[in-house]
């Protein structure tokens, strides 16, 4: 784990990941508890924490495709997955799993 931590790469597949998580804790657990049981306040907290890791996300995709000098089209395609649900984790396997 900490080997992941010193490296770009390392640190963009573990945002990636819990970026992933907290993109489908908001599909699947705050948006149905938001408008089938009027529940918003989870939806309010989980949002938060997923905005700030989607910045994060970009962040990392702008810094790994730097210093990996990524073509454009590499690093469009890793921020491109990030809007779409279990795109981060494909984008590990196939993207970022390859550069490791």
């Amino acid at each position: 784990m900490s080997k992941l931590l010193t490296t770009s790469l390392g640190r963009l597949r573990i945002i990636g990941f819990i970026e992933g998580i907290s993109f489908l804790l908001i599909l699947f657990i705050t948006m149905p508890l938001k408008y089938m049981y009027s529940m918003g306040e989870p939806n309010k907290v989980i949002g938060l924490v997923h905005g700030l890791l989607f910045v994060l996300y970009i962040y990392a995709v702008m810094q790994v495709s730097f210093d990996k000098k990524w073509n454009l089209k590499k690093a469009f395609i890793a921020i491109l997955v990030s809007i779409i649900p279990f795109g981060t984790f494909w984008a590990d396997k196939k993207l970022f799993r390859e550069e490791a």
